[in-house]
This record gives C-alpha cells, structure tokens and sequence, in this order.
C-alpha cells in the first residue's frame, strides 16, 4: 500500500497563495500517476490536477488553469500543488491521490486512484 499525507493548508484571503504538499510513503515504487482532488461543503468530490510521476504530462481542472501547478519532487516521495489567486470557490477540502497503475494516462476520475491521503482543509475568505 501507498500511505499519503497532506499539509498546507489554511485560511487565506481571495488573491492570496497557499502550497499544498502530499508525502508518499510505503510502496511508492509502484506509484504511476498523482492528483489532487477537492470537496467542497455540500458538493461531489471533484478533480484539480495530476501529473504523471515521470513528469512528463500535467493536467488541470479548467476551473484552476493559469492559477494552480502540480509537481512533484520523486526524491523525497512529494507532491505539491502551488495555488496562487485563490477565489472563495476554491474553499474546499484538498485530497492528494495515489494512481498505481490499474489506469493510463491522467485521469480525472477518482475511481482510477487507489490510494488517498486524508485530506487538508482550504478555506479562501472574500
């Protein structure tokens, strides 16, 4: 199994940045693909972002293109997402996720990851 833990995250002003940052442990080897999915109060999980751990292809929700990067750093097992100019939309709880293999390519459905973190809570006053 692949256990992830997430930090980071706090509350902040519209406009303002916060760095999420998700750290794999166990059998990180076998670790294909990472994202970041949120929760919003009352609403479905939804997708944000991956990256394929080679680095080599990202993908973004439309609703956070331009503002948010996904990376990673293989080294130290981490994921991380840079979210500059935060809306109060983008208040929700932030979930990292592990993507072993079952699937190709970046998916942005939630059933193709295997593994999840705990989640970290982002909340963006107006």
């Amino acid at each position: 199994q692949v256990l992830l833990v997430e930090s980071g995250g706090g509350l902040v002003q519209a406009g303002g940045s916060l760095r999420l940052s998700c750290a794999a442990s166990g059998l990180t080897n076998s670790i294909y693909a990472m994202g970041w999915f949120r929760r919003a109060p009352g609403k479905e999980r939804e997708f944000v972002a991956a990256v394929m751990l080679s680095g080599l292809a990202t993908r973004y929700a439309d609703s956070v293109k331009g503002r948010f990067t996904i990376s990673r750093d293989n080294a130290k097992n981490t994921l991380f997402l840079q979210m500059n100019s935060l809306k109060p939309e983008d208040t929700a709880v932030y979930y990292c996720a592990a993507n072993r293999g079952r699937f190709e390519g970046l998916s942005a459905i939630a059933g193709a990851y295997d593994n999840w973190g705990q989640g970290t809570q982002v909340t963006v006053s107006s």
